[in-house]
């Protein structure tokens, strides 16, 4: 009753096929398309291969009206429901039942190989899930008959554990900064000055400051000497203008150029 109730899926379907009378098996060699009728085929219709559950149906129904001619349900394949010919790959034969227990055997024939191979795909892919699914099951089954490891704890069982090689953390956390002025510490190879200020590069010196000249700018009772360089601050306009100075000496005046 729970499998009546298993949904049914489709497989396959093929448009034409052919279904022929075919005489007993005269040997145990299996059977030969070459000793039936097959231009005169007793039926022509469409073919659909249908599973529910573990079980596949092969049936033969009208192609226009949909009414069913015959069924044959497959357990098993490769098996007695359903066989391939010795002499060609186009043809088989099937048993097909009539529900109440009778059943015949029937030739099956494709027009086109390309409809036989898909035909018997279908039943390998079909019965193949079948056995995975049966392997599954069967280690599922074996798992859980197996004893379970028990590793919780008992009641008044306990444990230990020790953790080494910890270093406790100072509470400070931070190394302390030294103390100092801010100041750079010395080159190498030179001392450092007691004011902590580094002294000028060698081959620097300084120069004393100028001395301001007491001599006075212009003298206008007086010609006017000539500068000489290095005399007073304005020795370096000396040499511009050398011959304005002299007019300017004969007139009294200073004349700028």
């Amino acid at each position: 009753m729970a499998e009546d109730n298993t949904y049914e899926s489709m497989l396959c379907v093929k448009p034409e096929v052919h279904v022929y009378r075919i005489p007993p098996r005269s040997s145990n060699r299996g059977y030969r398309a070459a000793d039936w009728k097959l231009d005169e085929p007793a039926w022509s219709g469409r073919l659909k291969i249908t599973a529910k559950g573990k079980k596949a149906f092969i049936k033969l129904e009208d192609r226009n009206t949909g009414e069913l001619y015959a069924q044959a349900p497959v357990e098993q394949y490769p098996g007695n429901a359903v066989e391939a010919v010795t002499d060609s790959s186009r043809y088989f034969v099937i048993r097909i039942e009539d529900g109440t227990g009778r059943h015949a055997f029937i030739g099956l024939g494709f027009a086109d190989r390309g409809d036989s191979f898909d035909f018997n795909v279908a039943l390998q892919d079909h019965f193949k899930w079948v056995k995975q699914e049966g392997d599954l099951a069967k280690l599922e089954a074996s798992q859980s008959s197996a004893p379970k490891l028990d590793l919780s704890f008992k009641e008044g069982q306990t444990i230990k554990i020790s953790i080494g090689n910890i270093k406790k953390k100072d509470a400070g956390g931070a190394k302390p900064r030294p103390l100092g002025g801010g100041l750079l510490p010395p080159p190498p190879g030179g001392k450092a000055s007691g004011s902590g200020v580094l002294p000028p590069p060698g081959g620097l010196q300084t120069l004393p400051a100028a001395q301001p000249s007491t001599a006075p700018l212009l003298d206008l009772g007086s010609p006017v000497a000539a500068a000489q360089p290095g005399s007073d601050m304005w020795g370096d306009f000396t040499s511009a203008g050398s011959n304005s100075n002299q007019d300017a000496g004969k007139s009294g005046w200073v004349q700028f150029s």
